[in-house]
């Protein structure tokens, strides 16, 4: 008689279970897989996860395959239906092979002879993640993710950082950072300081969180118009609305425009347009740009009613990998540094720079979330309680610079904390004045 041996309690352990995915339609699915199992993903191999990582970059890039003609000398017009070698997709603006024939391979027939006449064929050097994911080409259009909804100023600030760029609206400054961090955007561009407003500490605490880089700056002027639904009066207005920021920097003018109207706080000046115009609201105005007006059918009560002419926003544009600093141009660096014993090192990271002569434009203090508070304790005095902090510094030089490379090397040594969040080039862009400013200029001349 044979004898049934008990099922092996290891093979009970690692008996597989069906994996069901749902898949929303119209919805991106990104689902991280870190085990070693081979995944089969099209157009592609998932031995590693390497190769699941460079499949992943083809697939979160819009790829255009284009079914490039067989050749005619090869199978007589039949061909593969599948291409082979030929099948060539353009990824940020660059042709790539994502099939698994990626090296072109030279064909042959049978009853060819070698002859000496043949130059034998050069290998090709081995393709990278570099060469599936490049850095888009100048033209190329990139998604480019901002805060706010269309016609908000962060929109026009990405236009003018990538021109004919694929602007992706975001509801919060964090979505930003992750919408490119998880390959659904290219860039970001994002405000981190207004001329009038101060800065904004909310994306500063953002750099630190995460891990992308600067690789740009762009200063936009801000342009702020009075904005109502078709046939409102000024008169017939009782309250506006915009952001907390934007109703400041208009105080003074709405209120020598005889707007004795509350005014109330909303998350971002285009989407206060675009709430009045959804909700039919005929006595409610708003403040943001021309732009927003043209998008949500709202006309201008009034032009430029900034208090201050001179109100300029900074954005920093962002990206997963960082630029090659240069010295042909100016650069400027952003870092961010602390230390254990508080802020009594201050003065000893902004003497390395002052001693290279290098020019600080901005210094901005958040406080030490992982160790907001240090207690001194003193048998002869007591416990003395300090904030601590984190300081951002930017500073106009370019880490390809022998005097910016040995500045940080001799605050490495004064600090417990040193991170470069990036070297990039400064906006040079001359200043343009905004139409109120012009419209003043010109009564002058009269």
């Amino acid at each position: 008689m044979q004898s049934l041996s008990p099922p092996s309690p290891i093979k009970s352990l690692i008996r597989s279970r069906p994996r069901v995915t749902r898949v929303i339609p119209n919805k991106l699915v990104l689902q991280c897989i870190y085990r070693s199992d081979s995944v089969s993903f099209p157009n592609g191999v998932g031995a590693n996860r390497a190769d699941w990582q460079s499949t992943c970059a083809i697939l979160a890039s819009k790829v255009l395959a284009q079914q490039q003609p067989t050749d005619k000398s090869s199978s007589g017009g039949g061909g593969d239906a599948n291409g082979g070698a030929d099948h060539v997709a353009a990824v940020n603006g660059h042709k790539t092979s994502v099939d698994l024939n990626l090296v072109p391979i030279e064909k042959t027939t049978p009853n060819s002879n070698n002859n000496s006449s043949i130059k034998p064929h050069k290998p090709q050097k081995p393709l990278t993640i570099t060469d599936l994911c490049p850095a888009p080409m100048h033209g190329a259009q990139l998604r480019v993710a901002y805060q706010g909804v269309p016609g908000a100023y962060s929109e026009a600030a990405a236009g003018k950082a990538y021109p004919n760029c694929e602007a992706i609206p975001c509801d919060q400054f964090e979505v930003a950072f992750q919408a490119v961090e998880l390959w659904i955007a290219d860039r970001a561009v994002l405000p981190v300081e207004n001329s009038l407003g101060g800065s904004i500490h909310r994306n500063y605490d953002l750099l630190l969180r995460h891990r992308l880089h600067i690789v740009g700056e762009v200063q936009l002027p801000v342009h702020h118009c009075l904005l109502a639904l078709p046939g409102v009066r000024k008169e017939y207005v009782n309250r506006v609305i915009s952001h907390p920021q934007a109703l400041a920097q208009c105080e003074l003018t709405l209120t020598k425009l005889g707007l004795q109207a509350a005014r109330e706080a909303v998350d971002d000046t285009a989407g206060a347009a675009e709430y009045i115009a959804a909700n039919n609201l005929r006595d409610t105005a708003a403040i943001a740009s021309a732009r927003a007006a043209e998008l949500y059918g709202m006309q201008v009560l009034a032009d430029g009613i900034q208090d201050d002419s001179s109100n300029v926003t900074r954005f920093v544009m962002l990206a997963r990998e960082p630029i090659i600093p240069r010295t042909d141009r100016p650069f400027k660096t952003s870092i961010v540094f602390a230390h254990d014993k508080g802020t009594s090192v201050l003065f000893k990271v902004l003497s390395a720079f002052a001693f290279r002569n290098i020019s600080l434009t901005k210094i901005e203090s958040r406080p030490h979330r992982n160790r907001p508070i240090r207690l001194v304790d003193d048998a002869n005095v007591g416990t003395a309680k300090h904030f601590e902090y984190m300081f951002y510094v930017d500073f106009e030089a370019s880490m390809a610079e022998v005097r910016a490379q040995n500045a940080l090397a001799e605050v490495q040594e004064f600090t417990s904390f040193l991170r470069v969040l990036g070297s990039y080039p400064m906006d040079m862009t001359p200043w343009c004045p905004s139409r109120a400013e012009d419209d003043d200029d010109d009564k002058n001349a009269f």
